[in-house]
């Protein structure tokens, strides 16, 4: 067997994280006590919502510990069970450490099937970032046939769900993305009626209002900033927020932050909802996606692209270029050959 290594966070980072907020280090071997399993990590996931783990700070999930492994999503294989939950040989999802080999007692871990998806799929379009465009669009923003739907990030993880679910129940979509490449993958590849590349538009306004002619009734958020001042502009009357992450401020620091919205006014005469969520706090609706995007994918009605870093030791460079946009769909480590 081979040595075990864990990624550690070493430092808290102050603006933007970089590598020296992490550390690899060699870790014992675990061994499964009564009940226990060892597990050998195959995936691994980085995502947005990490960088406010990396912080001492009260939020939704626990901040991540000094000195200690860095846990998110993971796809597993369990290599020995000492009377655990999963006998050896079977592939498992969950939160977990970014090690090679951890032991677990099965808390929190789901079994997965290889043959019903590829296993990496688990942390992407059937793990949380489908269950999140899932959860945002039904169950915060109440998407119907026929609303007009735009998407900011929309090449990303979660963005690229989003679209697609919304073309499929009728929806006219539009999104933006960091790139021309992101752009025409949108457009030709995921069948957006329109997209764009706000890095390059002049004037963001105008290139919202274009890309939505018809006015916007669900705005899924994924950006903040000026993209969402841009959009409240563009908003139809009873239209719907769903605030899922607001990136362009996550690697700021508290005097760094912009000024609100300049026209959040507008909410108020035009009846609009704006609401956040965490994804975890909709239980019924992620079990609900499960089913329905796997059909979909069966049926060949979504597509999903990730990128894809090989080596435990590359995973702080994958979540900080992640976090700088450099990653074209789901961001994911593999750690290990199937």
């Amino acid at each position: 067997m081979t040595a075990n290594h864990q990624i550690r966070l070493k430092s808290r980072p102050t603006g933007w994280v970089t590598p020296d907020n992490f550390e690899h280090v060699k870790a014992d071997m675990p061994s499964p006590g009564p009940g226990q399993m060892l597990v050998k990590t195959l995936y691994l996931s980085v995502d947005p919502y990490m960088r406010g783990r990396m912080n001492d700070a009260k939020s939704y999930a626990d901040p991540w510990k000094l000195g200690e492994a860095c846990v998110g999503g993971i796809v597993v294989r369990v290599e020995e069970s000492n009377g655990g939950k999963f006998p050896a040989g079977t592939y498992l999802t969950g939160m977990g450490a970014w090690a090679n080999y951890q032991v677990t007692d099965g808390t929190g871990f789901n079994p997965v099937d290889p043959k019903l998806a590829p296993l990496s799929f688990y942390l992407g379009i059937l793990g949380m970032p489908g269950m999140t465009a899932w959860v945002g669009l039904k169950g915060i923003a109440d998407m119907k046939e026929g609303d007009n739907v735009y998407v900011s990030a929309a090449s990303g993880a979660v963005g690229q769900v989003v679209g697609q679910i919304a073309k499929n129940m009728g929806c006219h979509v539009a999104g933006s993305a960091g790139d021309d490449a992101k752009v025409a993958y949108l457009k030709d590849e995921l069948g957006f009626d329109a997209a764009f590349n706000y890095k390059t538009e002049k004037n963001l306004f105008a290139a919202v209002k274009a890309a939505n002619p018809k006015g916007i009734d669900v705005y899924f958020e994924n950006v903040g900033g000026p993209m969402l001042e841009a959009v409240i502009n563009m908003m139809n009357f009873n239209g719907r927020i769903a605030l899922c992450g607001m990136i362009a401020d996550y690697n700021l620091t508290v005097d760094e932050m912009p000024a609100g919205p300049r026209n959040l006014v507008l909410l108020v005469g035009r009846s609009i909802k704006m609401q956040g969520f965490i994804v975890v706090n909709y239980p019924d609706l992620c079990r609900e996606w499960i089913g329905v995007g796997a059909k979909w994918l069966q049926e060949g009605k979504l597509k999903y692209r990730e990128s894809v870093v090989e080596g435990l030791e590359n995973a702080p460079t994958a979540f900080i270029d992640m976090l700088k946009g450099k990653n074209f769909g789901k961001q994911i480590v593999k750690v290990a050959d199937e």
